[in-house]
């Protein structure tokens, strides 16, 4: 028996609204009837985010709200949009209409970023936002996102990442890792990554190219049970050592739906093996930086490193 004979066309689209995105694409190519239905409004509407009208209210795009909705779906997959007052982006996971949100330079907590010596903005064509933080010189590396866990999707795990990239006269994020950790306000939970920024070509690389002009390498991840932990922290610092930094671009810090997985569903084994490969390299190389500066102890700023073959500084 022909089902669409059997169901009324709203039926059909109250079953499709109960599965997926990707099964509602896959459905309307069934038939005539499963298409009108698998595209209508009330099935995508259920696909969106609760209160993704109050979301798109704080965007300064006016045009989406002639969108349909399947098409207003898939716009905020691919098109994130700017809401807030310029602070944040808003996305959604194509897979799963979860909320992605990237926290931009004028959101971000920056140790010295009112310091035009130290940080400065400026635009580039290549950043969703109007304004990124440039670096010019700090010894205190210290950057910050905070986030209200009540506006993520319910019971999702999330990754934060940062989003960046490097001017040619880049220095201090080769030789020192810098520290990331994501946890909620008030009860940081100790967890830590050490990340190279900018490894040397015999390190492992831990960042991605995103295929959109930025590099992206991921922080940290939590678990959004309820909504009802407060503000969730992603951190980046570096502040134990003398070894100035300049050259980082930032774009923001962006907090991502979903752990990236392979077609298996698992995360890539490779992966998981690089980054180990990465801390075992690393650790042999802060090995390597401490023999160093014990010899800049006993033998003075100027003294030459044969491990690195560079002559180390206290100024960096």
């Amino acid at each position: 028996m022909d089902i669409t004979i059997a169901l009324p066309a709203e039926c059909i689209s109250n079953i499709i609204s109960l599965t997926t995105p990707r099964d509602a694409c896959r459905l309307s190519v069934v038939s005539p009837v499963f298409k009108s239905a698998a595209d209508s409004d009330s099935v995508w509407e259920n696909f969106l985010p609760s209160d993704y009208k109050q979301i798109i209210s704080n965007s300064v795009s006016s045009l989406i709200t002639s969108l349909s909705k399947k098409d207003l779906y898939f716009h905020l997959c691919r098109n994130p949009i700017i809401i807030n007052n310029g602070t944040m982006s808003f996305a959604l996971q194509p897979e799963s209409g979860k909320k992605c949100y990237m926290v931009g330079t004028k959101g971000l907590s920056i140790a010295w970023g009112d310091e035009p010596n130290h940080w400065i903005l400026t635009s580039l064509p290549e950043s969703r936002f109007p304004e990124v933080a440039e670096l010019k010189y700090v010894w205190w590396f210290d950057v910050k996102a905070m986030i209200e866990t009540r506006i993520l999707s319910l019971r999702t795990n999330y990754t934060a990442y940062l989003v960046f990239k490097f001017v040619e006269s880049k220095y201090g994020f080769a030789r020192r890792p810098v520290d990331s950790g994501v946890y909620i306000e008030g009860s940081d939970n100790g967890v830590r990554r050490r990340l190279l920024l900018d490894p040397s070509r015999n390190m492992a690389r831990l960042s991605q190219d995103r295929r959109d002009g930025w590099i992206e390498i991921e922080m940290g991840e939590f678990f959004n049970e309820n909504g009802d932990d407060g503000k969730l922290v992603c951190s980046l610092f570096e502040f134990d050592s003398f070894i100035t930094k300049r050259g980082l671009i930032i774009q923001g810090i962006e907090i991502e739906a979903g752990v990236r997985e392979n077609e298996s569903g698992v995360r890539s084994i490779a992966s998981n093996i690089r980054y180990a490969a990465f801390h075992i390299r690393l650790a042999a190389f802060e090995i390597r930086i401490a023999a160093c500066e014990i010899r800049i102890a006993v033998y003075g700023p100027e003294a030459y490193c044969p491990e690195s073959g560079l002559p180390f500084t206290i100024s960096g």
